[in-house]
């Protein structure tokens, strides 16, 4: 079953967006979002609901996570002109290069503001899962910032190919908990986190990584990781005297591309393009294409698209990025695809690995394996539509690829 609207209700939906009506009072992107949770978690979820609505809009609280993006995360990152893919693709090519970021990866924003707001709740611990692991290195060091102790859930299988992170989060002062059940990815280490939560939803605070979950994470994440895309804006303006044709950003659960896009969502000239992993198939359990191939349903606390069986079981997934690696995606994104504003590609585990390469070749920057699938979606867009002007989110760097890429050598 796929949400079916109307021309009227695709265009009136995508105006109470822009004009910061949605999500709703109930926490809904339209027929997506809401808040399905333990009745335990409730007074939680609403403790935090209100907190955000007081401390994003104090502007003390504004300033001091300012401060620290600019003093301790290094932002703004840089807005590369990539001549080599330029050259290759016959289109001006530029990167959004948040694997200049602190920890390596867009995480740390959303990790450093919610980190900031468990101290303003006086939060005993923090919680957080990780799939490729840069979420669990992200929250682990903005902990490290506030002082606040942190545990990170983490699925068995991503915690052996993503060695390096996992000792990174050990450095930093993280306990990480290896997930053993389900299919040891990320779900899995969000299925526990979420116990954990509800075992002391008073005296913990879930961090959670990506534009999913119960309101009002998805509003909070995106919020928190816009800081990507009001820089590309100001700096594509800057050094082009316009803005980009088109603007590409991997997508799992797909807080990356949330950020990227939602400060282009109101120019109608500017084509806005998510790429999930395409994996190694179309059928369930080869990709984690969700919004291609996905039906709506609820996981981890929201009504978004979701790949199940027939029977409403959600399935395993498919990528050669763990990071994207995830069943389910964020309720907005769900919702940008169903009134047409975004449009959802994919690209295969061997075109994302293809264009971590050319990436390497061309520009001599390492891109994650996430990132990789936005460079593979936007060479593809770009043999079909020359000289546009293309901006790629580089959600983050490729160090922690290694021991992937090294078997894969």
């Amino acid at each position: 079953m796929q949400v079916e609207l109307s021309d009227l209700e695709r265009k009136a939906l995508l105006t109470r967006l822009l004009g910061g009506k949605l999500p709703d009072q109930q926490g809904r992107f339209g027929p997506f979002g809401g808040r399905y949770a333990p009745e335990t978690l409730m007074p939680a979820l609403e403790r935090l609901e209100a907190g955000v609505k007081q401390y994003l809009a104090d502007p003390k609280f504004i300033a001091e996570l300012g401060r620290e993006l600019d003093t301790w995360v290094g932002r703004p990152t840089p807005l590369t002109h990539a001549r080599g893919l330029s050259a290759r693709w016959g289109a001006e090519v530029y990167l959004k290069r948040e694997d200049m970021a602190h920890t390596g990866a867009h995480k740390i924003n959303n990790a450093l503001g919610q980190a900031l707001l468990a101290r303003k709740f006086g939060a005993k611990q923090v919680i957080a899962e990780t799939g490729a692991g840069q979420h669990g290195v992200a929250t682990a060091a903005a902990c490290a910032r506030v002082g606040i102790p942190c545990v990170v859930y983490m699925g068995a299988v991503d915690i052996e190919r993503q060695a390096p992170n996992v000792d990174r989060m050990a450095q930093l002062g993280a306990k990480v908990v290896a997930v053993e059940s389900g299919d040891r990815t990320l779900r899995a280490a969000i299925d526990e986190a979420f116990r954990n939560w509800v075992a002391d939803p008073e005296g913990s605070y879930y961090l959670l990584g990506s534009a999913v979950g119960p309101h009002p994470y998805p509003y909070l994440v995106r919020e928190l990781q816009t800081v990507i895309g009001h820089e590309a804006r100001k700096q594509m303006a800057a050094m082009t005297g316009g803005l980009p044709d088109v603007a590409f950003a991997c997508i799992g659960g797909g807080s990356n591309a949330i950020g990227l896009f939602h400060p282009f969502l109101a120019d109608e000239k500017v084509q806005l393009v998510g790429v999930e992993a395409g994996g190694r198939g179309t059928g369930l359990g080869e990709n984690s294409a969700t919004l291609a191939t996905g039906t709506p349903g609820v996981l981890h606390g929201c009504y978004s698209m979701l790949l199940h069986d027939e029977h409403g079981q959600v399935q395993e997934t498919h990528s050669v990025s763990a990071g994207l690696d995830y069943p389910g995606v964020g309720p907005e994104h769900a919702l940008l695809k169903t009134i047409g504003r975004v449009t959802y590609t994919s690209a295969t585990d061997q075109e994302a690995l293809a264009a971590l390469q050319e990436c390497c070749a061309a520009e001599g920057v390492l891109p994650a394996l996430e990132s990789a699938h936005a460079l593979a979606g936007a060479k593809a867009w770009a043999q079909e539509n020359p000289a546009k002007r293309m901006l790629i989110g580089l959600s983050g760097r490729g160090d922690k690829d290694m021991p992937t890429l090294s078997k894969l050598a």
